[in-house]
């Protein structure tokens, strides 16, 4: 996963990865430099190395040196800087690719985002969903820019190290590395274990985001119905999951590295102790016991690392599994299909649904639309009503039956191409953070101000627009909240019609509306194109009573459907449904 998000920036992470491996051979080099000075220069040991002793002639002798200390010092320093040199490139490198890659995960998850089904973003908690493009791909980035090169100089160190300190003297090293086997399954033991509890970490952060996302959306909900209290409860217990999960794993993080302290110091003393000992009976020279305190040091760093590194690299792959659970979502095929022309008749024909329960919501559903007519579908809750204008859009697929739009079969035709035709203005009139103006051309951005005022003016909101501050480059705040619910439902209506749609569908989007302003848009609305077909979904009987044919549905079947004067004379469910409500307005 990583390599593919890398596009544009392998080489550079590749270059990191060979800084890393000169970085490591200039460190292992200054402690040689330190044993060959006490041992040849201020010592008398002979040189058995030919490149070295050449190196020695070469700078005027083993004399000239142990006068001139020098130049040893200078050696070191010129071989320090080099090796701060190359851990600058490392760490520029690697952050720069690790930041590039995050940069592409996250345009990769959004991208991906947009283009799967409906369905999924039903079922999916919103904060969940940004935990995992945030805070998930913020630990994988941390990975790649620290953990995952550290790897590296974690092989090439202990790989360089041993094979000195075995060149050295073999069985000083096995005591020097003695307890090294331990700490490697220690460790491995460790990142099994985390592993795991960050899942589960990671896993009620997310419920503790949803939790959170969802109570400042609804905070008007909230307090309508003094539901405080409840909220901050059911907050409290998702943050108590959260820390009780956190405080394990802590516990697991102290547990490992007071463990893994106490062994590096016994294996330091080991090295200390037997180093001595080996050095008083001459079987080592004191630039030997050097190297080895030195490198013991530099081997149980890194190795001990390695425990850290394993426990970031077990939650990457936490963050990675997650992340891939919506990479791997399939996508919605938006594209392939046939592109008719749409002219607006509609006929459903033995129409059923169900969504993943099967309880079905639609049950042979039958009736026709002709072009320019408008329908009221009008039935009680839970019904169908919505259903139907989703299925048109086809945001879900429906099981069995047909819906044809001009004598072509729907599930044939391309969704982009069947939404070009189709406008919708839902329920739910969500409005963006963004302008008035900005709000209405983001069904067509290219639509200039005289078709947005049109559209507006049929809306019936031009006016109220105008008597802002700022008129329509009026500042809209999260989801309109500083629009009334009947301004909302007018400005969505306004920002539907800028574009020429052969179907337009109204869901239940006018019943923030008083009824005279409703008379004016209906009214508006047919004038504007009487060759649109309209479907209006609605409670409102007197909504519905103007439309060319009412369809009635009832537990997701049609149990009437006619014009208004033919189910008033028919004298069933429709017009009980009249009657109560005339009494309603009666009264």
């Amino acid at each position: 996963m990583f390599f593919k998000f890398m596009r544009g920036y392998r080489l550079k992470y590749i270059g990191a990865s060979l800084a890393i491996i000169l970085s490591s051979l200039l460190s292992v080099a200054i402690p040689i430099i330190i044993k060959t000075s006490i041992d040849s220069i201020l010592g008398n040991k002979a040189i058995d190395n030919k490149y070295l002793l050449y190196a020695f002639d070469y700078v005027g002798g083993r004399d000239y040196l142990r006068q001139n200390l020098y130049i040893v010092a200078l050696l070191i320093v010129v071989v320090t800087a080099l090796n701060g040199l190359f851990m600058y490139i490392k760490g520029k490198w690697a952050s720069e690719s690790a930041e590039s890659t995050a940069k592409n995960i996250r345009d990769s998850l959004y991208r991906h985002l947009q283009n799967v089904h409906y369905n999924f973003h039903i079922e999916a908690k919103t904060g969940d969903l940004i935990q995992r493009c945030t805070s998930d791909v913020e630990t994988i980035k941390s990975f790649l820019a620290v953990q995952f090169v550290e790897i590296g100089r974690t092989v090439f160190m202990v790989l360089f190290i041993l094979s000195i300190m075995f060149y050295l003297n073999a069985k000083y090293a096995l005591v020097s590395i003695s307890l090294i086997p331990i700490i490697f399954a220690a460790s491995y033991v460790f990142f099994k274990r985390v592993r795991r509890q960050f899942q589960l970490c990671d896993e009620a952060e997310g419920e503790l985001s949803a939790v959170l996302q969802e109570n400042l959306t609804g905070i008007r909900v909230v307090k309508a119905f003094n539901r405080e209290e409840f909220e901050k409860d059911k907050f409290e217990e998702k943050n108590k999951t959260y820390r009780d999960h956190l405080l394990k794993l802590m516990n697991t993080f102290a547990f490992f590295w007071s463990s893994s302290d106490a062994m590096c110091m016994i294996q330091t003393f080991l090295v200390v102790i037997y180093g001595v000992y080996l050095a008083s009976k001459g079987d080592i020279t004191l630039g030997t016991l050097v190297v080895f305190i030195s490198y013991i040091g530099m081997l149980l760093w890194p190795i001990r690392q390695l425990g850290r590194i394993l426990s970031d690299m077990g939650k990457s792959f936490v963050s990675v599994s997650r992340i891939n659970e919506i990479l791997n979502t399939p996508l919605e095929d938006r594209d392939s299909g046939i592109k008719p022309n749409i002219d607006g008749t509609i006929e459903f024909d033995n129409l059923s649904f169900n969504y993943k329960d099967d309880k079905k919501v639609l049950k042979n559903v039958s009736f026709k639309i002709n072009k320019g007519e408008t329908v009221a579908i009008i039935g009680p809750t839970g019904s169908g009503k919505s259903t139907l204008a989703y299925l048109l859009l086809g945001l879900y697929d429906y099981n069995l039956g047909s819906i044809k739009i001009d004598g072509v079969e729907l599930k044939s035709i391309s969704k982009n191409h069947l939404r070009q035709n189709i406008g919708l203005v839902p329920q739910d009139c969500f409005l963006f953070s963004k302008t008035i103006k900005e709000n209405i051309a983001i069904v067509d951005e290219n639509v200039d101000d005289e078709k947005i005022n049109e559209a507006t003016k049929i809306a019936n909101i031009h006016d109220t627009i105008l008597g802002f501050e700022k008129q329509y480059e009026t500042q809209l705040g999260e989801k309109g909240v500083n629009l009334s619910g009947g301004q909302k439902q007018r400005l969505a209506i306004a920002r539907c019609i800028t574009r020429d749609y052969k179907v337009l569908i109204f869901d239940d989007s006018l019943s923030a509306v008083d009824t005279e302003t409703e008379q004016n848009i209906r009214m508006a609305l047919k004038e504007r194109s009487k060759d649109t077909t309209t479907i209006i979904i609605t409670h409102r009987l007197t909504t519905a009573h103007e439309a060319d044919k009412i369809v009635v549905l009832d537990k997701g079947r049609i149990v009437e459907m006619g014009s208004h004067d033919e189910l008033i004379s028919s004298g069933g469910f429709y017009k009980r449904l009249w009657d109560i409500q005339s009494e309603l307005d009666e009264e």
